[in-house]
């Protein structure tokens, strides 16, 4: 196929530019690749079957390294092998999958074995739902059969973010932040920026992870101007087997919701109470902002054209705190949410009516600790460093000095979504590397991890835009 690019001068600005031969499958034609400060854009359109062979041909080498990744995470983690994610894919996720998905998951596994992958179908749909099977389904699998619950194998509280509008922001528009805090080993990869235009649907713009169909740390705006992230209810519990799985319904929402109440009908329609998240959506049409607190039994939304909602993993709502976080201590301030929680409101209320794009970026750079006071880059930072922590983060079961933080940053405001574009940096927020070397020689007790850790370099702030190698 003809890669769609307007100049050499692009060539020269976007390395590693794939060029497919023309004998490449018709299922690519439109689609594209390339490489930019630290993030790797991928173009996809067309049926599902056409966006999914494009995504697993396209990224077939990234999504074989983050297969790798999942497996020996979730091994390590759950005492179970691959076998029992991949039965569990196809008996438990699979027959609550849509066909539309079903078939953008399959063209994923042709596009794979197109390049010489041996990966399969059953993988695909593993790694799509390692996060609800590992830290959802197994939990509540493990205490059905009355079997003991691993310390990783709890729904954690990840993330920093927030969403302001009207008198909280410098032009009275919306403005958006979030932070992916993850494992190192997976928030390096966690570096693909998604512009799918969808035969069926609206085009979006999201970040996402190689293999998976829906951003996953949910970032990302659509050509209906909803501003979409979130972070994750801490310790959530309680699994629906006839629910749709949460990696279906929040890309469903990024590519049909017009509004916010259609995004919180799309989430809470057959809710499994799979990675379970504090919502934050925002519409540039109206300038009104919502905050979606997505329990299984509870799924309170708040709504407002005036203010702010900061998240961190923190649930507020009494009654789903009681019955769908029974195990989240609001009164724990060494614990990463309720500090952060603190810190965030006080961040937003020492900016109010200033907030823009640019502090956004130092919202997710803050390196303020509220529990032990002044500036400490540890687990109750906004911008985490749980590596640097010699307490870990008990209440997630992360021992101390575990290899995960934050490890992208992304920010939007409302004229950024009017363009399908957003504003992102791979790596800690703050700017400051990872480096594999001198932590395992400092923390060896992590070398089970050598074979997927990489040193995560940041790169700079730097602005995407959905069909960028067709407009720059």
């Amino acid at each position: 196929m003809r890669l769609r690019l307007p100049s050499l001068a692009v060539l020269a600005t976007f390395l590693a530019v794939p060029v497919l031969s023309a004998a490449a499958p018709k299922a690519l034609d439109g689609a594209y690749s390339f490489k930019k400060n630290g993030w790797t854009y991928v173009h996809l359109q067309g049926s599902p079957s056409d966006i999914g062979f494009q995504h697993g041909y396209l990224l077939s080498a990234e999504i074989e390294d983050n297969y790798h990744v999942y497996r020996l995470e979730q091994e390590h983690n759950s005492g179970r092998d691959w076998s029992f994610f991949r039965a569990a894919s196809k008996t438990v996720l699979w027959p609550n999958i849509e066909p539309e998905y079903r078939a953008e998951l399959e063209g994923i596994a042709a596009g794979l074995k197109a390049k010489g992958s041996s990966l399969d179908l059953w993988d695909v749909v593993a790694i799509n739902g390692n996060l609800e099977l590992g830290d959802y389904y197994l939990p509540w699998l493990n205490k059905k059969e009355g079997k003991p619950n691993p310390p990783k194998d709890v729904a954690p509280g990840k993330c920093s973010a927030f969403i302001a509008a009207g008198s909280a922001t410098r032009d009275g528009k919306i403005v958006v932040a979030h932070s992916n805090w993850s494992p190192y080993a997976e928030g390096e990869r966690w570096t693909i920026v998604f512009d799918i235009a969808p035969a069926k649907g609206l085009r979006f713009l999201m970040d996402g992870a190689p293999g998976i169909i829906t951003s996953q740390d949910d970032f990302g705006v659509n050509a209906a101007g909803l501003m979409i992230t979130e972070t994750t209810l801490p310790m959530a519990a309680g699994w629906d087997l006839k629910g749709a799985p949460e990696f279906v319904r929040s890309r469903k929402a990024m590519q049909y919701a017009h509004s916010i109440d259609e995004y919180a009908a799309i989430m809470r329609d057959r809710n499994n109470g799979g990675y379970a998240n504090s919502w934050l959506v925002g519409d540039r049409k109206t300038g009104e902002i919502a905050y979606l607190e997505l329990g299984l039994k509870h799924t309170p939304l708040t709504r407002k054209k005036d203010g702010y909602f900061v998240s961190s993993n923190f649930a507020a709502n009494p009654d789903l705190i009681r019955d769908d976080t029974p195990g989240f201590d609001t009164t724990n301030k060494s614990s990463s949410m309720n500090a952060r929680h603190l810190r965030a409101d006080a961040f937003m209320q020492q900016h109010k009516g200033q907030m823009d794009t640019e502090l956004a970026e130092a919202f997710l750079s803050d390196h303020i600790d509220t529990f032990v006071g002044g500036e400490k880059a540890d687990q109750r930072s906004l911008c985490g460093h749980v590596d640097k922590a010699k307490e870990g983060e008990p209440v997630w079961g992360e021992k101390p000095y575990e290899p995960m933080g934050a490890v992208t940053g992304k920010v939007m405001d409302s004229d950024l979504a009017g363009k399908m574009s957003f504003i992102a940096r791979a790596g800690h927020p703050c700017g400051d590397d990872f480096l594999v070397a001198p932590f395992l020689a400092a923390h060896p007790e992590f070398q089970w991890e050598k074979p997927i850790l990489n040193d995560m370099k940041a790169g700079p702030w730097t602005t995407f835009t959905t069909a960028e190698a067709v407009t720059r």
